[in-house]
């Protein structure tokens, strides 16, 4: 289903959008991304809406068959980007495996503040962006997702989730649609 909707209680989650994630080849530019992210982020907070920005610093443990990227490359790897423009009103969650609520308190934070809907938008579209949608939707939350504010190391496995997975898990739209739909709230 298309984005045609903003509850009146929504929250931004911009996810992974970070030095060390950033400087990774990605399959869009990723100053697209995090300049729309940014658009976002700035037009929540001027609604006074909760804007939340998740990084990664560690992985789940567990074995698989890929070789997992070393995620302390340098000191400055799990630093938010500075185009975010991060406030101290914003809620700040560090993370360890693919979706953001797992081992947070994303979940405590958002139903503190009465959030209805998330929105998502960051990177990998595949792994941290779809990982938090999907547990987004299991925990109840409306699910928005901004397709060109968010980008992924393998442009198959961003397709597959814009195509396949996001509709199942909620609306998804573009940062022109979502800015319209805050502006139709003032």
């Amino acid at each position: 289903m298309p984005l045609n909707t903003l509850d009146p209680r929504s929250a931004l989650i911009v996810v992974d959008l970070q030095r060390g994630i950033a400087a990774l080849p990605t399959a869009h530019p990723m100053q697209r991304v995090v300049d729309n992210a940014a658009r976002l982020a700035a037009a929540f907070r001027a609604r006074g809406l909760p804007v939340v920005l998740v990084n990664v610093a560690g992985t789940a443990p567990g074995r698989s068959e890929r070789a997992r990227r070393n995620t302390s490359q340098s000191p400055d790897w799990a630093e938010l980007l500075p185009e975010l423009d991060a406030q101290p009103r914003d809620h700040r969650v560090t993370k360890r495996t693919w979706g953001a609520f797992t081992g947070t308190d994303l979940a405590d934070y958002l139903r503190l503040c009465e959030v209805t809907q998330v929105v998502l938008c960051g990177v990998a579209t595949s792994i941290g962006v779809e990982s938090t949608a999907r547990q987004a939707h299991e925990l109840g939350f409306n699910v928005a997702l901004v397709a060109d504010a968010m980008t992924d190391l393998d442009a198959d496995a961003h397709a597959n989730s814009l195509q396949r997975i996001f509709s199942r898990l909620g609306e998804t739209g573009d940062t022109g649609q979502l800015l319209q739909l805050l502006a139709q709230r003032t």
